[in-house]
């Protein structure tokens, strides 16, 4: 099973937006060194909504070839077109990785009904181990525990990121999930907590810019080490705060950037970090020897 630390990693980028390659190669060293769990590639914080149909394949490919069963990579998959989806996910199957990440159809907002045949349908079109991502901060669709519960009974279903950052709705799932499929944590602030709940892990933008630690965090809340996990967890919490002063990607990418592993560029219509948030992000590196 996926478990522990889980990077949702940037994609690097050159100032005129294409992909840096030996850039994303040093990180994915560095996860490996660092004890990362599982590499997600492309998925929110890796700019899939402007990277195009074949970059986004690209990438995945680069990535699977690249970590070389090091540890697991997880593809983001997730498209409001089913139809789309299906194709990503197969092609993320044909590059061999092995899992992908579907995010709930953003903007269109289907009901619980469309939200279950969507997932339904990917799964029964490629076998490979699939995880739902559900973020109605940034989809504008909520799938509902009961869905979720639904699905579950979907042999490669595996696993759900929960992203909505609520630890009673988190309780709620893994109490529909319990036995049937994984939970993973999707929101850095309150991941050891949902770990220590029962989860197996966390996507994690903070572990973009504090790989170790985070690796750390999640190793003592799976080993149920309250104590441990609450005190990391406290000295995380101000630099995962300041990771989304504006939307994410934008400040780990500056971040990442300041920590001299990439150029820091981002796709419009996501800017450079306001010039207001550099030293309070800088501060919450600083605190933790990141920098």
């Amino acid at each position: 099973m996926i478990s522990g630390s889980i990077v949702a990693l940037v994609t690097p980028m050159f100032d005129d937006g294409s992909t840096d390659w030996e850039s994303m190669d040093a990180l994915l060293d560095m996860h490996i060194r660092e004890g990362t769990g599982a590499i997600v590639s492309v998925g929110t914080t890796g700019e899939s909504a402007t990277l195009s149909v074949k970059e986004h394949c690209a990438v995945i490919a680069h990535t699977v070839k690249k970590v070389d069963g090091a540890i697991p990579v997880i593809a983001g998959t997730g498209a409001n077109s089913t139809r789309e989806a299906i194709e990503l996910t197969a092609a993320a199957q044909a590059y061999g990785a092995d899992a992908c990440l579907l995010v709930t159809p953003y903007y269109n907002k289907p009901t619980q009904e469309g939200l279950y045949q969507h997932h339904k349908c990917i799964a029964e079109a490629v076998a490979i181990p699939q995880i739902l991502y559900n973020v109605p901060g940034r989809t504008g669709v909520d799938m509902l525990p009961v869905t979720v519960g639904r699905l579950a009974g979907i042999e490669n279903i595996i696993g759900i990121k929960e992203a909505t950052g609520d630890l009673q709705r988190g309780r709620e799932v893994l109490d529909i999930c319990a036995g049937r499929m994984a939970v993973y944590s999707g929101d850095d602030e309150t991941a050891a907590e949902l770990i220590l709940m029962g989860a197996k892990g966390n996507v994690s933008v903070t572990a973009n810019v504090a790989p170790a630690l985070m690796a750390r965090l999640c190793q003592f809340a799976l080993a149920g080490d309250t104590e441990k996990a609450r005190e990391l967890d406290a000295r995380l919490r101000p630099l995962s705060k300041a990771l989304f002063l504006e939307s994410n990607p934008i400040p780990v990418k500056w971040a990442v950037a300041r920590q001299g592993h990439i150029g820091g560029h981002l796709r419009l219509p996501m800017t450079e970090l306001a010039k207001a948030y550099h030293e309070p992000l800088t501060s919450a590196m600083r605190a933790l020897d990141l920098l």
